[in-house]
């Protein structure tokens, strides 16, 4: 039995490193991890065990625990899962404010999910160079949001390769995930800082202003200068997984620190007297766009127009 890495994965097909060789595996039955109910049991990052049926293929015949995942709903009426990536050190969620726009909204989301399974997380706010000075103006008080949060996060052209070396040095012997939507850049960024890689790139719809998907797999890929690098599909939306109602707020980090000091141990920042949390959102202290992305979470449709803050 050989122990490798999977670092590509299309179906029930993927493709498994061990030391410097490749082998295409299929994997042998039904797996079903944690009673998790997914779409890709198998993911880019997984450590399995396999053996050879013949020259380079193989069958995967167990998946090793993992240190980390990050998963989200496949659909917004499937009950089923999507493992984006496994055995990470950090994700890099790429933002831009338009072509296409990426809501912060999504980027709650997804570092919501990402604070449950205790994943750093790097936001790069790419495209700067075609912002106009309103736009400008908007995206430094987004990322101030962020850094008053303690998030890393850096402006980046990967077009004009503005502060591209600073991404290198945040990636350097990392194991990182890039995500966001088609066409923020994600497979640009990896083609400007390995060249050799050269990712497939599309362009922006004119019609819809999003991006085209260009990544149909994810895929793991070594950096010359230290670490791997998983390039993902685009995400049009991120529905949360394995995350109650009650606990979402423990995923806001400035939600988490202020609620210690509500009336209620057990407030849900929603309606209760003395809430600090909702006092500090109408005090400027929380930015009122994250308890917006708080409500769109805990909340369902009926009841998030009735909310008021």
């Amino acid at each position: 039995m050989l122990r490798g890495q999977v670092i590509q994965t299309t179906g029930n097909k993927c493709i498994v490193k061990n030391e410097d060789e490749k082998y295409d595996c299929t994997l042998k039955g039904r797996f079903r991890l944690k009673g998790i109910r997914s779409t890709n049991p198998v993911s880019v990052g997984d450590f399995v065990e396999f053996e050879l049926i013949k020259d380079n293929k193989g069958v995967i015949n167990n998946i090793l625990p993992r240190k980390n995942c990050i998963l989200r709903k496949s659909s917004n009426l499937s009950k089923e899962t999507h493992v984006i990536a496994s055995n990470i050190d950090q994700a890099v969620v790429i933002f831009t404010l338009c072509n296409p726009e990426t809501t912060t909204v999504f980027l709650d989301r997804v570092l919501v999910s990402l604070e449950s399974y205790s994943i750093s997380a790097v936001i790069l706010f790419n495209k700067i160079d075609i912002y106009n000075k309103s736009q400008k103006q908007e995206l430094t008080e987004i990322n101030n949001i962020y850094k008053k949060i303690a998030y890393k996060t850096l402006e980046i052209s990967v077009t004009e390769k503005i502060n591209l070396d600073k991404v290198k040095a945040i990636l350097k012997n990392k194991v990182s995930v890039i995500v966001g939507h088609s066409g923020v850049g994600k497979s640009s960024l990896i083609n400007v800082i390995e060249p050799g890689i050269n990712l497939k790139t599309g362009k922006i719809s004119d019609y819809h202003k999003s991006g085209q998907h260009t990544t149909p797999y994810a895929k793991m890929l070594e950096l010359s200068f230290g670490g791997y690098i998983t390039d993902t599909p685009g995400i049009k939306g991120f529905g949360l997984v394995d995350i109650k109602k009650e606990e979402v707020s423990h995923f806001f980090p400035e939600f988490f620190k202020m609620s210690k000091n509500c009336r209620y141990y057990n407030c849900t920042h929603l309606h209760e007297p003395d809430c600090a949390v909702i006092d500090s959102v109408r005090n400027g202290d929380i930015s009122i766009s994250r308890y917006k992305s708080y409500l769109n979470i805990v909340l369902d449709e009926n009841d998030k127009h009735r909310q008021k803050f």
